[in-house]
């Protein structure tokens, strides 16, 4: 999956809209054109997706876990390399996609 795929279905999850320019907006439905939401890249907005959606993150040993409260039998690893923040975030997101993807 491409990390916009994963960027689309994370929204999903969160319950935001992509506007034209393929950015999140809130559940209103006007366009936030200077809305720049990347949980891929920005920790905050990682943060704020894993709380919003219930994830529970685990950082311990040699990956990163993110498991889904709607999947607990689902864990999702991401090694942990060279930059464990950017693993931490891509399993974040990786989680909320799953999510976004079981979504009607």
């Amino acid at each position: 999956m491409t990390d916009k795929e994963l960027l689309e279905l994370a929204a999903k999850a969160a319950g935001m809209r992509l506007n034209h320019a393929g950015q999140p907006t809130t559940g209103n439905y006007y366009d936030l054109a200077d809305f720049n939401w990347n949980p891929l890249l920005d920790d905050g907005d990682a943060l704020r997706l894993a709380v919003k959606l219930g994830l529970e993150v685990r950082t311990d040993g040699p990956y990163l876990i993110a498991v889904t409260p709607r999947y607990v039998d689902n864990e999702l690893y991401e090694p942990r390399g060279d930059d464990p923040y950017a693993a931490t975030r891509r399993a974040i997101v990786r989680a909320a996609a799953v999510i976004g993807q079981e979504m009607k």
